[in-house]
């Protein structure tokens, strides 16, 4: 693309982005134009901005133009679901995405107000749209956005139907080739249709029904701390477990609201402590044993738990554990195990979940790195006609599922379950930790962590690339003091899976590193695996796995 040439397109053909277009330095406008925001199965992920790299109108316009013709050309009567967070212009994107499809034909279920990401997968299903759109940038800074797009599944697209989306998008001009319409005028007409109540309250009675007390006696009446971080999860975290019973829940005030500026918490990611840090503090004023929450568009959860005067998060690995255990323990003691049960995981996410599945006679299957690839397996299972089988899947990136009503990760789902889990251990004097080491000392010990590298910018993602060939063609004898015992490349499709551009180094010891570069972000995410006798220990062998890798990351 010659970044400059459209550049100066912009200039003459967005009049709204004048004066930020005239204020771009030239480094500023190469970053800008140097090529179009990449669309893939993740949608589109970008900063708020003008220009071709970036998240605007006109860049939601054109890649709904070119899903609205891949619709039209693979679907009769097509129809599609949106639905929003809290994020900057996520209102506006989405009525432009509703807008661009009504103008082509297309007709649109609109949520009316912010709504998390389970709730358009629901939507998708519950209207039997042929598609889903969802804007948002997940748990990124405030000066992202992005587009999520959705199969008739409710499964995020498949990578076929992401490049065929693609191809449409390549052949629309930005400016000329974009159909539109009066957006009032389609609400009018019925084109666009406003989502009402009997989906959202469909939506939380399937949440409800993913209890697994099957009639066990809980204290409810215990303190527990949530923080929406201004997102989306507010009003539906709250009506599950306020219908359930919990109704002793303090709501972090500085982050009740929505607002996609973050005042409270930059990085609104739920992995990270700084972005819990005012619900920590709420917890400990109040001395709660539980604090969660979820980011902007609900989809994934953090929680905390009580650790004498202190307050412990835990990892998504282990949150994910702690769920497994209880929904496998609790069905067995009901005798409601399905016959043949299934627990979904991708692959770097911790394999002593998989140990615990086996305990209880439970399947396991790893799929790729990516919450559709969980969602996929529920539709294989729901095609094959048990799709009972399925009892949860999650992914180490605090992503979690235990029903069949959606088929992306649910935190709303997550945040009710978990908040029932903690109740049902506090009323039989056990916490959190407590039933978590004790796991450990049963499975033994697991230590998995990421760690991310930012490339941002055109030398960024010409960087990311290098990185990922030149450890494909590596040879290295040890890693860390460990022996390598194996390379395993996922981008020539291994165990089946689809290919992916993963490599993973297989060490003595069941230790292992994966790396795979973020499909969302400007980043090189590494998944060191460590077996050891205690966190100590694989503390100081995972320190020296890292000292390799610092050296090529850098």
């Amino acid at each position: 693309m010659d970044y400059r040439k459209e550049y100066q397109r912009w200039l003459e053909k967005a009049p709204e982005f004048h004066s930020e277009l005239s204020s771009m330095d030239e480094k500023t406008i190469e970053d800008a134009f140097y090529r179009d925001l990449e669309f893939g199965t993740a949608g589109l992920r970008g900063v708020l901005g003008a220009g071709t790299n970036r998240m605007n109108e006109y860049v939601i316009a054109r890649a709904t133009q070119g899903l609205a013709t891949y619709l039209l050309s693979t679907c009769s009567s097509p129809s599609v679901a949106i639905g929003y967070d809290s994020r900057i212009k996520s209102d506006v994107f989405s009525k432009v995405a509703a807008e661009v499809l009504a103008a082509n034909g297309v007709r649109v279920y609109l949520y009316p107000q912010l709504m998390p990401v389970p709730c358009v997968s629901f939507a998708v299903r519950f209207f039997k749209c042929s598609a889903g759109v969802m804007v948002t940038a997940s748990h990124n800074p405030s000066k992202y956005n992005g587009y999520k797009v959705y199969g008739p599944d409710g499964c995020q697209i498949t990578d076929a139907a992401a490049a065929a989306i693609l191809s449409a998008i390549e052949k629309t001009d930005t400016f000329s080739g974009v159909k539109h319409g009066d957006f009032e005028g389609f609400v009018k007409s019925g084109a666009i249709v406003y989502i009402g109540e009997d989906c959202y309250s469909a939506f939380m009675a399937e949440v409800k029904k993913c209890s697994v007390l099957f009639g066990d006696k809980v204290d409810k009446d215990v303190a527990i701390v949530y923080s929406p971080l201004n997102g989306a999860g507010l009003k539906p975290v709250l009506r599950a477990l306020n219908e359930s019973g919990f109704t002793n829940v303090t709501v972090v005030k500085e982050q009740e609201q929505p607002d996609g500026n973050f005042p409270t918490c930059p990085y609104p990611n739920p992995e990270i402590r700084a972005a819990l840090q005012l619900g920590l503090e709420y917890a400990s004023r109040l001395n709660a044993d539980l604090m969660l929450a979820t980011d902007p568009d609900c989809d994934r959860v953090g929680i905390a738990v009580r650790d004498g005067s202190d307050m412990k998060l835990l990892t998504g690995n282990e949150t994910g554990m702690l769920l497994l255990d209880y929904i496998c323990s609790q069905r067995v003691k009901h005798n409601k195990m399905p016959s043949s049960p299934v627990f979904v995981k991708t692959i770097v996410t911790s394999d002593m979940a998989g140990r615990i599945a086996s305990h209880y006679g439970v399947r396991t299957i790893n799929v790729l790195t990516g919450f559709k690839y969980i969602g996929e397996q529920i539709g294989l299972l729901e095609a094959a006609g048990h799709p009972e089988s399925y009892i949860l899947g999650f992914e180490e990136s605090y992503g979690y599922l235990s029903g069949t009503h959606a088929r992306d990760k649910d935190a709303v789902n997550a945040a009710f379950l978990i908040c029932e889990m903690f109740a049902f251990y506090k009323t039989r004097g056990i916490s959190l930790l407590d039933k978590l080491n004790q796991l450990y000392k049963e499975y033994g010990y697991c230590l998995i962590r990421q760690h991310s590298y930012e490339f941002p910018g055109s030398a960024g993602f010409a960087c990311m690339k290098e990185i990922m060939d030149g450890l494909r063609s590596a040879s290295f004898a040890s890693i860390g003091g460990l022996g390598v015992l194996s390379v395993v490349d996922y981008g020539k499709g291994i165990d089946g899976l689809p290919k992916s551009n993963v490599v993973k180094f297989v060490l003595e010891n069941n230790c292992s590193a994966i790396i795979r570069p973020s499909g969302t972000e400007p980043k090189i995410k590494n998944y060191v695996t460590v077996t050891a006798p205690d966190l100590a220990s694989a503390e100081k062998v995972e320190q020296a796995i890292m000292e390799h890798f610092e050296k090529i990351f850098k």
